[in-house]
């Protein structure tokens, strides 16, 4: 057995870190910045419960991940020590790119995805490590020939989802994301290179994509946590639109550096060392903290939206399966432009409409294989005895503030 450092997850129990890589990298400070990343953004602000970081989950698929491994090995998949090693550590730093907030400000404070930022940290690390991460990058990006390995990492049934159906479900106190996560990963095989799950766990992969949907609409996506995390981008642009007019804005060094610039995933990979350094130092602190001084601002706008996060007074905000009619945005919005206490300019901060979307299930690629047991391998959409809601689900939505609309329309 591989010693390594004994961890007492809430979720799991006792996990294990082995030592040697996979520890050296889980004690880099880039790493411990997720212990300063909430995984569930402003998700707290509906259920308490809800501060678990990055950290934690990172180190709660580290754990599936080597369940998983196990798994396959005892029913002879071929994975060698390299390329367990691998998969565990490209699983470990799967969200090591994520920024403040986790999804919330990806494409506002830096238009990079999480996934770009992560392979570019994992490519500094293989080189501050002397090559022994290649191997994980290669079966994180999918360009390594065991496409299995890289489906324990990203795919329909991975173990990035498992954990964080479990982790996120555990500390909201939402009990419809519990999910079998011990029976899928004692269910999964190979074939064909492909990840496959046997057909004795079909009502388990069933139960988790149910799970995931009721968990996006109920937790992730619920209104009120929408209604914050809107607030919070609109916030970073209205502090980004005063800072590159010229204006001073109270901001700490990691996150004055990238209210003040634009940067693209093409500065990234041209000024690799400099960028990820200055992102390494951003985390949910330097917003908070930035939150605390804009709520004093000079700009009564930014003031008025930083007090409303700090002090949890939140807009207003409609869900709707259908796109609002437009006489009754127009009729929101001129209630808005008559309560409005602040230049005209700051409508676009005060009412605004959008969407969200959310499929469980994507039929359209790399659908979760069954192996029935006469070893035949279907995709789930013909395996399962109940239809797999696989429609992308559109949402609408309109945001405005509580106060600036009468009682009657607040109904």
């Amino acid at each position: 057995m591989v010693k390594g450092k004994i961890l007492n997850d809430p979720v799991y129990g006792f996990i294990n870190v082995p030592y040697g890589l996979l520890f050296q990298l889980a004690e880099h400070p880039w790493f411990q910045r997720l212990r300063r990343i909430k995984q569930m953004s402003l998700a707290h602000y509906v259920y308490p419960g809800a501060l678990h970081t990055r950290f934690h989950h990172a180190l709660g698929a580290l754990h599936l991940m080597t369940e998983a491994v196990e798994v396959l090995r005892g029913k002879g998949v071929d994975i060698s020590p390299e390329e367990a090693e691998g998969v565990q550590v490209a699983i470990l730093l799967h969200d090591i790119g994520h920024g403040p907030f986790s999804h919330t400000l990806e494409h506002s404070l830096i238009n990079v995805s999480h996934e770009t930022l992560s392979l570019l940290f994992m490519e500094a690390l293989d080189e501050a490590f002397d090559g022994r991460l290649t191997l994980a990058r290669r079966i994180f990006d999918g360009s390594h020939p065991k496409h299995f390995l890289h489906q324990l990492v990203s795919g329909q049934v991975d173990m990035d989802r498992m954990d964080y159906l479990n982790r996120d479900s555990f500390f909201t106190g939402v009990h419809e994301g519990v999910i079998g996560y011990d029976r899928i990963i004692k269910m999964l095989d190979v074939r064909d290179n492909e990840l496959v799950v046997e057909e004795k766990g079909i009502y388990s992969v069933e139960k988790f994509l149910i799970a995931r949907r009721l968990m996006y609409w109920q937790a992730y996506l619920h209104k009120t946590v929408l209604s914050a995390e809107q607030m919070l981008v609109k916030t970073i642009l209205r502090a980004r639109q005063l800072t590159r007019s010229g204006h001073e804005v109270e901001a700490p060094r990691p996150l004055a550096f990238f209210l003040k610039n634009e940067l693209t995933p093409e500065h990234f990979s041209q000024n690799r060392e400099e960028l990820l350094g200055n992102f390494a130092l951003l985390d949910d602190h330097d917003v908070m903290s930035a939150l605390k001084a804009w709520a004093f601002s000079n700009d009564p706008l930014l003031a008025y939206l930083s007090q409303g996060i700090l002090h949890r007074r939140l807009y207003k905000l409609e869900l709707s399966n259908e796109p609002f009619d437009p006489a009754y945005v127009n009729s929101i919005r001129h209630c808005v432009e008559r309560w409005n206490p602040f230049r005209a300019e700051a409508l676009p901060y005060l009412v605004f409409e959008g969407e969200e979307k959310n499929s469980a299930y994507d039929t359209s690629k790399d659908e979760v294989k069954i192996l029935h047991k006469n070893g035949a391998v279907l995709p789930m959409s013909m395996s399962a005895d109940y239809g797999i809601q696989s429609k992308l689900v559109t949402k609408y939505y309109l945001c405005y503030p509580k106060e600036s609309v009468g009682p009657a329309m607040q109904m």
